[in-house]
């Protein structure tokens, strides 16, 4: 009876486990790409040449700053610590752009822009349908429809720089 009752402990702990890292990893992805979403932003205001793509780099910056201190706040409430520093593939993406200027810089953000925010939108869907913590459930609830936003804003604007999407 002994070795039934620590087995089904360990069965719980095994199956609890694998929750907990799901949304730690949701806060992982999702910070690290709204920081990454600020700071190319930035650059986008900068550096861009047409004034459609620094407005959209702006409003990037403006609503992923909003959306990342959110993700921030629900995290600290649950033990979470938001790396500050970009993923590795993150980092990789903005050393790209950083020394991009004009058009060419334009052209690819905005292609950068339509697949990050197709990837973007998949992990909150995934997080708000499947997602094991009611509050980062919520939060991605929530930052969905602008980040669908996002999304089509980005079509948009790849568009009138000739950015090719597909």
């Amino acid at each position: 009876m002994r070795i039934g009752i620590l087995t089904a402990c360990g069965l719980v702990l095994m199956i609890g486990a694998p929750a907990f890292a799901d949304h730690e990893e949701f806060v992982k992805k999702a910070a690290s790409g709204g920081m990454l979403e600020v700071q190319l932003g930035k650059l986008a205001a900068s550096q861009g040449e047409n004034p459609d793509v620094k407005k959209f780099g702006e409003r990037m910056v403006t609503d992923h700053t909003k959306a990342n201190d959110e993700l921030k706040t629900l995290a600290q409430k649950k033990g979470i610590t938001i790396p500050n520093e970009l993923m590795k593939d993150h980092q990789q993406t903005y050393d790209m752009f950083k020394n991009m200027r004009g058009a060419e810089f334009d052209k690819a953000y905005m292609k950068q822009m339509v697949k990050d925010h197709q990837d973007t939108v998949a992990l909150f869907e995934k997080e708000a349908k499947e997602g094991k913590e009611e509050q980062f459930r919520a939060f991605a609830e929530r930052t969905l429809p602008t980040l669908k936003e996002h999304l089509t804003m980005s079509r948009a604007t790849a568009d009138k720089v000739g950015a090719s999407t597909k």
